[in-house]
């Protein structure tokens, strides 16, 4: 072997030099990409920790919901004609209410208490338009009234198919003409306090909190799905009481919106006597106690040989105690028909064949204290 030159051992020493720089240089680079990786996903795991940590708020149905039913609720106002009316000292005497549009040709929903007793009544929609009423139907068995405008491409509301299926605690919404008429299309919001309450009416009713007032009559009071689950009718009124208001549930409106339709009345059957509840039931204790009948009234009771002090413990197989019970049994009924009573009579078991008359809103009565404030 020739022993290498000094040149070449000089040359050799630098490739080798320069190829230890660019290794150390590669590391370097290699290293330093590292570390900003490591740092970019540190900085996005931290954001993404961030994000996870902050509170999810879902937006609130209820503007929503106010904004959508708004256009199917107008308000009710005219002049009263009872002096003994509150609104009688007032500018001009005047009263109102509120309405449910129920049909986009002009047909609106509201209580009977709101158009009975005013004259010269204006209905006023959402968007400030103003209509006589051409056509009242009025049932004030159940409080409820039709009113019909000349008006066309109106919003009708969505009602409920039952309030059965609303549950307490839900949130609900009152939209109405509370105080005063320019206050209309307010909106306050609660919750169903209770159903199938059996207070001062002939059906049961919808509980909640929601604030209405005198003016809110007639207006819905409306699911988070925004249908109409009653009609606000009434509330309690009394020192001490706050927040405590009852609406007509939506299946009982339907029962008299179509009878009104169909008949121009609603032909509501009647037993043709008078009841008394029991003790019980009056306080509104969970019972099985009968009724007893105090009067007879109608030919057809009297001739299926019904009498005073009777006891009437169901109707066609079905438990009942209460008047309410009755009324919102016969929903189902026609005067016409003829139902089976079972009965105590002088100490005996015994079974009526009864012949149902039309209802005159006289018979079928309950003592109690009006313990509610109708507005």
């Amino acid at each position: 072997m020739k022993p290498m030159g000094k040149k070449r051992v000089a040359l050799l020493f630098c490739s080798l030099m320069l190829l230890s720089g660019a290794a150390e240089a590669g590391a370097q680079s290699a290293a330093k990409t590292q570390t900003t990786a490591k740092s970019k996903t540190t900085a996005v795991t931290a954001a993404k920790s961030q994000q996870s940590t902050k509170v999810q708020v879902p937006a609130d149905p209820v503007p929503q919901i106010v904004k959508n039913v708004s256009p199917s609720v107008v308000g009710i106002i005219g002049r009263s004609t009872d002096p003994a009316d509150k609104t009688a000292a007032n500018r001009n005497n005047l009263a109102h209410g509120t309405g449910v549009i129920i049909k986009s040709n002009g047909w609106i929903v509201t209580n009977a208490h709101v158009v009975n007793g005013l004259q010269s009544t204006v209905v006023v929609t959402s968007d400030g338009k103003t209509y006589k009423i051409t056509d009242t139907y009025v049932d004030e068995t159940s409080d409820l009234a039709l009113v019909k405008i000349n008006a066309a491409n109106l919003q009708p509301a969505v009602f409920a198919k039952s309030a059965q299926n609303a549950q307490v605690g839900e949130k609900v919404v009152a939209i109405g003409t509370p105080i005063s008429f320019s206050f209309r299309n307010s909106a306050t919001v609660g919750v169903v306090s209770g159903l199938n309450r059996a207070i001062n009416a002939s059906y049961r009713l919808i509980q909640s909190d929601t604030a209405i007032n005198p003016g809110n009559s007639g207006g819905p009071l409306v699911n988070m799905k925004g249908e109409v689950l009653g009609i606000n009718s009434m509330k309690f009124a009394a020192v001490g009481v706050e927040n405590m208001g009852f609406s007509i549930p939506a299946e009982t409106v339907q029962y008299v919106i179509n009878q009104l339709f169909k008949y121009g009345e609603v032909k509501r059957p009647s037993l043709g006597f008078s009841m008394e509840e029991s003790w019980s039931a009056i306080v509104g204790l969970p019972t099985n106690d009968p009724l007893t009948i105090t009067k007879v009234v109608s030919e057809e009771a009297k001739k299926a040989g019904i009498r005073e002090n009777d006891v009437l413990y169901s109707i066609n197989g079905k438990r009942v105690t209460s008047v309410v019970d009755i009324h919102e049994m016969f929903k189902s009924y026609l005067p016409g028909q003829t139902v089976s009573l079972l009965m105590q009579s002088d100490g005996d078991i015994v079974t009526r064949k009864l012949v149902l008359t039309q209802d005159s809103g006289s018979d079928e009565n309950t003592a109690g204290d009006d313990a509610g404030d109708e507005f």
